[in-house]
Protein backbone atom coordinates (compact mmCIF):
# COMPACT_ATOMS: atom_id res chain seq x y z
CA UNK A 1 0.00 0.00 0.00
CA UNK A 2 1.38 3.39 -0.99
CA UNK A 3 0.47 6.87 0.16
CA UNK A 4 -1.70 8.79 -2.26
CA UNK A 5 -3.17 12.27 -2.47
CA UNK A 6 -6.59 12.98 -3.91
CA UNK A 7 -9.19 15.76 -4.01
CA UNK A 8 -12.88 15.80 -3.09
CA UNK A 9 -15.40 18.60 -3.25
CA UNK A 10 -18.62 19.34 -1.39
CA UNK A 11 -21.28 21.98 -2.06
CA UNK A 12 -22.65 23.55 1.09
CA UNK A 13 -24.85 26.44 2.14
CA UNK A 14 -23.33 29.19 4.29
CA UNK A 15 -24.84 27.85 7.51
CA UNK A 16 -23.39 24.36 6.93
CA UNK A 17 -19.87 25.60 6.17
CA UNK A 18 -18.51 25.71 9.72
CA UNK A 19 -19.89 22.28 10.66
CA UNK A 20 -18.54 20.65 7.50
CA UNK A 21 -15.04 22.14 7.92
CA UNK A 22 -14.92 21.05 11.57
CA UNK A 23 -16.00 17.53 10.56
CA UNK A 24 -13.35 17.34 7.82
CA UNK A 25 -10.55 18.42 10.15
CA UNK A 26 -11.58 15.83 12.75
CA UNK A 27 -11.30 13.10 10.09
CA UNK A 28 -7.52 13.49 10.22
CA UNK A 29 -6.48 12.68 6.65
CA UNK A 30 -7.21 16.17 5.29
CA UNK A 31 -4.13 18.12 4.16
CA UNK A 32 -5.72 21.23 2.66
CA UNK A 33 -9.16 22.84 2.68
CA UNK A 34 -10.09 25.35 -0.02
CA UNK A 35 -13.34 27.33 0.13
CA UNK A 36 -14.58 28.54 -3.26
CA UNK A 37 -17.53 30.58 -4.42
CA UNK A 38 -18.05 29.93 -8.09
CA UNK A 39 -14.56 29.90 -9.62
CA UNK A 40 -13.06 32.24 -6.99
CA UNK A 41 -10.98 30.86 -4.14
CA UNK A 42 -12.24 32.64 -1.02
CA UNK A 43 -9.97 30.97 1.54
CA UNK A 44 -7.38 28.21 1.72
CA UNK A 45 -6.22 26.47 4.88
CA UNK A 46 -3.26 24.10 4.75
CA UNK A 47 -3.50 21.53 7.55
CA UNK A 48 -0.84 19.32 9.02
CA UNK A 49 -1.24 16.12 10.96
CA UNK A 50 -2.21 16.88 14.54
CA UNK A 51 -4.03 20.19 14.02
CA UNK A 52 -5.96 20.54 17.27
CA UNK A 53 -7.03 22.99 19.91
CA UNK A 54 -5.40 26.41 19.79
CA UNK A 55 -4.16 25.95 16.21
CA UNK A 56 -7.61 24.95 14.99
CA UNK A 57 -9.48 27.82 16.73
CA UNK A 58 -8.36 30.62 14.34
CA UNK A 59 -9.33 28.48 11.35
CA UNK A 60 -12.82 27.97 12.78
CA UNK A 61 -13.14 31.69 13.51
CA UNK A 62 -12.23 32.54 9.91
CA UNK A 63 -14.62 29.93 8.52
CA UNK A 64 -17.38 31.22 10.81
CA UNK A 65 -16.91 34.74 9.44
CA UNK A 66 -17.02 33.41 5.88
CA UNK A 67 -20.18 31.43 6.60
CA UNK A 68 -21.95 34.65 7.58
CA UNK A 69 -21.09 36.19 4.20
CA UNK A 70 -21.51 33.28 1.78
CA UNK A 71 -24.84 31.83 0.72
CA UNK A 72 -23.58 28.90 -1.34
CA UNK A 73 -20.03 27.69 -1.70
CA UNK A 74 -17.89 24.69 -2.46
CA UNK A 75 -15.36 23.08 -0.14
CA UNK A 76 -12.48 21.40 -1.96
CA UNK A 77 -10.46 19.02 0.19
CA UNK A 78 -7.04 17.49 -0.43
CA UNK A 79 -6.74 14.17 1.36
CA UNK A 80 -3.83 11.85 1.96
CA UNK A 81 -3.91 8.16 2.72
CA UNK A 82 -3.01 4.69 1.61
CA UNK A 83 -4.02 3.31 -1.76
CA UNK A 84 -6.90 1.44 -0.11
CA UNK A 85 -8.35 4.77 1.18
CA UNK A 86 -8.18 6.59 -2.16
CA UNK A 87 -11.17 6.86 -4.50
CA UNK A 88 -11.10 5.21 -7.94
CA UNK A 89 -8.61 6.71 -10.44
CA UNK A 90 -11.32 8.50 -12.44
CA UNK A 91 -11.64 11.04 -9.60
CA UNK A 92 -10.55 14.56 -10.52
CA UNK A 93 -6.87 14.92 -9.53
CA UNK A 94 -6.73 18.65 -8.71
CA UNK A 95 -9.92 20.72 -8.99
CA UNK A 96 -8.22 23.76 -7.43
CA UNK A 97 -5.72 24.08 -10.25
CA UNK A 98 -2.63 23.99 -8.05
CA UNK A 99 0.32 21.65 -8.49
CA UNK A 100 0.62 18.82 -5.99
Amino acid sequence: MTDQTWWESFKVQGGELLDKVAQLVREGNVRRIVIKQGDRVIAEFPLTAGVVGAVFAPILAAVGALAALLTECQIVVQREGTSTDAPPPEAEPDPVGKPE
